[in-house]
Formats: C-alpha cells, structure tokens, sequence
C-alpha cells in the first residue's frame, strides 16, 4: 500500500484530510496542514471538536480553530515520549 501518513493518498478508499478529522474520535492526537497567507502551517495537538466546516486542536499555545476547506494534509500521530526525570543535583 505504502503512503507517508498523511490523509493526502490518491485513491478511492482514502479520505480526504477534512474526511479523516470528521471521522476521528475525538482527544486524538493529531498534527493538521493547514493553508494560510503565504504558505502553510501545522497545529499539533489534541482533537478537541470537528464539525461545521471546522476542527479545533489544542495545542501547547492553547486551542487552534482550522477551516476544514483550508485542511491540506492531517495525520493521527502517536503520543510524545516520556519526559525522563532530571538527574539528582550534587550537592
């Protein structure tokens, strides 16, 4: 099949990007593409809604509200890695 992850595979059984946020369960963590002035940029983060032409993530920077019409790419990204604890202070 291949692929690199991203909603963006041609095909008739791929979704589109704004197809695969609708039908994601809602608090996974996703990164979404989206098209803005001069270029393009990324929220990584929680799914916290989608529906009417819309999908909020929230981010480390707080919520993020996407046009769904503006989504290029989106992706399910598994969570971050464990913080390792700091290493004890000599004293």
């Amino acid at each position: 099949m291949g692929g690199n992850g991203w909603g963006t595979m041609g095909g008739m059984s791929a979704p589109t990007p704004a197809e695969l946020l609708e039908t994601l369960p809602l608090n996974t963590r996703v990164v979404v593409r989206s098209r803005i002035d001069g270029g393009f940029t990324d929220a990584l983060g929680r799914l916290l809604a989608c529906g009417d032409g819309k999908c909020t993530v929230e981010t480390r920077r707080g919520p993020v509200v996407v046009a769904l019409s503006d989504v290029v790419a989106a992706k399910r990204v598994p969570e971050p890695p464990s913080r390792r604890p700091a290493p004890p202070a000599d004293s």
